[in-house]
């Protein structure tokens, strides 16, 4: 089966709506205290979440209260896995997006696992999370925070475990990378450590921003040529990671965009794409490249005629740790992006953005 790109995935996911005629019970609140199996990599990981149950985290469709640690935790969140990998914990099952990884765990992630087997991976082909299987698995959570879950299949899921879906106040897909750790750390009982994680990757920004101070000057945009030309909006992980380097995004960004967390773009908003830095996540570097120079439009760009552009290989793991921008793949993404942001705003037209060694 061709690998589908993860814009068309995630657009996909926007879209499904399950029809679920069964009638939910009372939503979160299931006992999360299931003794069967262990999705834990440290024998240690339950005293260090002593008294922190139960605890109770709001989201889109209300809220979802957790009884005990949880053992037995699936992620139909897309991202949710490296939070709760980077927490100690390894899910039993985890949710496709990407594809190519083993338990849908990156190498930015592998060293989590420990000796745990990797999880079973379920997919969403966009028709929703494939709740027998998740139910096969005897979840005692089920994670949807970065995710796009419908009404209908919160309710489905919620009959078998308690369910944390997306924050309410984010677009689908649009949870940033540090409120999706703390509200998982909440969720596994270990929420100061998850602070002390967040504040970690919060230094690594701070660091680059302070050794590259071009960056709070200037503006910069995160696309990918898909079906023309796709800009992520402010609320995307992916533009997320521009704005955390202390870049401004396009002040007409979400205004073109809507409530999504990204979308197409008309020739005539190639404004848009004209910043200080363009940052393309593509299927290659090179045809792309062209292919996009090829634009009369695009083409004329200042962004190109001053080699202030930054591409990315969709499919390679930097592409895939950009597309994720969680608490694990961050750092992994910040020594590869950071140099290529500063060879585009150095001022030279000469510099050349360089691809990453690996």
């Amino acid at each position: 089966m061709p690998r589908v790109t993860r814009v068309s995935r995630l657009t996909g996911l926007l879209a499904s709506v399950i029809l679920l005629t069964a009638t939910a019970v009372a939503c979160g609140s299931s006992d999360s205290g299931s003794d069967s199996g262990s999705g834990s990599s440290s024998s240690a990981a339950k005293d260090s979440s002593a008294g922190a149950f139960p605890v109770t985290i709001a989201h889109k469709f209300g809220s979802t209260t957790i009884k005990s640690e949880p053992k037995r935790i699936v992620t139909v969140g897309l991202t949710d896995q490296d939070a709760v990998l980077a927490l100690g914990k390894v899910p039993v099952g985890t949710t496709e997006w990407l594809g190519g990884y083993k338990g849908a765990i990156g190498p930015w992630a592998q060293d989590k696992l420990g000796s745990t087997a990797a999880p079973t991976v379920l997919k969403d082909t966009g028709t929703g999370p494939q709740v027998e299987k998740i139910a096969a698995l005897k979840p005692d959570l089920i994670l949807a925070v970065y995710s796009g879950l419908t009404k209908a299949q919160y309710e489905s899921l919620s009959k078998f475990a308690p369910v944390v879906a997306q924050p309410k106040q984010y677009n689908d897909y649009g949870v940033p990378w540090q409120q999706q750790t703390e509200e998982i750390g909440q969720a596994l009982g270990k929420p100061d450590e998850a602070k002390t994680l967040v504040s970690g990757v919060e230094a690594k920004f701070t660091a680059a921003e302070k050794a590259n101070p071009a960056f709070a000057k200037a503006t910069a945009v995160m696309a990918t040529p898909y079906q023309g030309v796709f800009v992520y909006g402010s609320q995307d992980p992916r533009s997320r990671l521009l704005s955390d380097l202390g870049f401004t995004l396009p002040k007409d960004l979400d205004k073109v965009i809507g409530d999504q967390f990204g979308a197409q773009i008309s020739k005539e908003r190639y404004d848009l794409l004209d910043q200080d830095v363009a940052v393309w996540i593509a299927p290659d570097t090179t045809t792309s490249v062209t292919k996009l120079h090829s634009d009369p439009v695009y083409g004329d760009l200042n962004v190109v005629k001053q080699g202030r552009e930054v591409y990315i290989k969709e499919t390679s793991d930097y592409g895939n740790a950009v597309s994720l921008s969680t608490v694990l793949s961050i750092p992994y993404v910040l020594d590869r992006l950071v140099p290529q942001l500063a060879a585009a705003v150095d001022g030279k037209t000469a510099t050349k953005v360089e691809q990453p060694a690996s």
